[in-house]
């Protein structure tokens, strides 16, 4: 689950992590009413408009503006919210703004120049450890960094059995090139962003950029978070910050329903019962000339209403060109599948793209034959290969 910028925040500080702060506001009344609550509590005198959208590179597409008086916090505001927000990270429509986030101004004169860093927590896959990666080079694109200066990019793998050590944290703050009142203040920071990290039940941690105050602060100016799901029953109040405006509407509707449900660009549908085999349906409509076009694992429990309901979410996308159903029955059985096929098809009436049912399992042989007399428009195939040569032969 991701979070807005906003949301990430307080989730930082609530662990003790140094934040910009900000007061959050959904209309240009209520931006300059922040600015000035803002003033009175931090003395800052610009600030920070932020649009709250789940992508990054805002600044790049113009949600992220400076505001040097009360009026240019009305006019920005005005201008950002409502707009669709196209970034690096958005499709070319962009995403709509609903809110923005009015922030301080940390950027101060002071004794020393303000200097940004890159710092995020996440998972290292390939050892099954909590990394935290960090570079001098923040507040640009981390990619741009790795390519052009990888050298410049440093990680320190955590032992879940001994948790992020005092020296780890110096590490990362000596190799940042910090010292004194700074050093400190950024061992303090990496504490406390892992400790959030690990206690939330985070997926990632990205703060881009992480800045050094001129008066030697460590500060989060910016906030990606994204939450486990699975992890939710264990934190009621995140699960009320789920935003669906900012989700897939389909994605959104397939979970109401009890469907797991990725939206892809591709030309194929694929309806299939287990993770592992939607995996291996989706490689095989690839080899078959085609592009998948969702990942939709129906479960175990395929029956009419369930396969009628994952047909609605399938068709809902112009791109498919067909649709492949791959089911093994293992526990679910077979014929209660085909049935289920041909009950959804006659409830939803006429069909309009090529349907492929390949049925595996108990009671595949009953389930061919329903399907076969059923009198609808759907192939039915047992082995692999027959299935995709039947999702290549409809595509041509």
């Amino acid at each position: 689950m991701n979070l807005h910028e906003y949301q990430g925040k307080e989730i930082l500080n609530s662990f003790g992590v140094e934040i910009q702060r900000g007061i959050v506001a959904t209309t240009p009344k209520e931006a300059v009413e922040a600015a000035k609550k803002l003033t009175e509590e931090t003395g800052t005198g610009w600030h920070v408009i932020k649009a709250q959208v789940h992508a990054g590179g805002r600044g790049k597409g113009g949600g992220v503006k400076l505001a040097k008086n009360i009026k240019e916090v009305e006019d920005i505001s005005s201008n950002i919210i409502g707009m669709d927000l196209v970034t690096p990270q958005t499709s070319a429509e962009g995403k709509r703004v609903h809110q923005v986030l009015v922030a301080e101004d940390v950027y101060y004169p002071g004794d020393s120049e303000p200097e940004e860093y890159y710092i995020s927590v996440l998972l290292n896959r390939s050892t099954g450890r909590n990394m935290i990666m960090y570079s001098t080079e923040g507040g640009m694109d981390i990619e741009t960094v790795a390519e052009e200066t990888p050298h410049l990019i440093f990680t320190e793998e955590i032992d879940p059995a001994v948790g992020l050590l005092g020296f780890q944290a110096r590490r990362v703050a000596f190799n940042l090139g910090l010292s004194g009142k700074a050093f400190k203040e950024m061992t303090k920071f990496i504490t406390a962003l892992y400790k959030a990290y690990n206690e939330s039940d985070a997926s990632l941690f990205e703060i881009n950029p992480v800045l050094k105050t001129s008066d030697d602060k460590i500060i989060a100016v910016d906030a990606k978070v994204s939450i486990d799901d699975n992890s939710l029953f264990r934190h009621s109040n995140y699960e009320q910050m789920r935003d669906k405006r900012e989700e897939n509407p389909v994605e959104v509707e397939a979970k109401e329903k009890g469907l797991n449900y990725v939206d892809l660009d591709g030309n194929v549908g694929c309806m299939v019962n287990g993770a592992g085999l939607a995996m291996a349906t989706m490689d095989l409509i690839k080899q078959a000339g085609g592009e998948p076009a969702n990942f939709l694992d129906v479960g175990g429990t395929a029956d009419a209403e369930r396969v009628e309901a994952a047909f609605k979410l399938i068709l809902k996308d112009p791109s498919v060109k067909a649709i492949l159903i791959n089911i093994f029955g293992g526990i679910v059985r077979c014929d209660r599948v085909a049935q289920g096929v041909i009950d959804a098809y006659k409830n939803m009436g006429t069909i309009h793209v090529p349907i492929i049912v390949r049925l595996q399992g108990t009671n595949a042989d009953i389930a061919k034959k329903l399907i076969d007399d059923s009198g609808l428009d759907v192939q039915s195939a047992i082995e692999f290969q027959e299935a995709a040569d039947k999702v290549k032969a409809v595509l041509s």
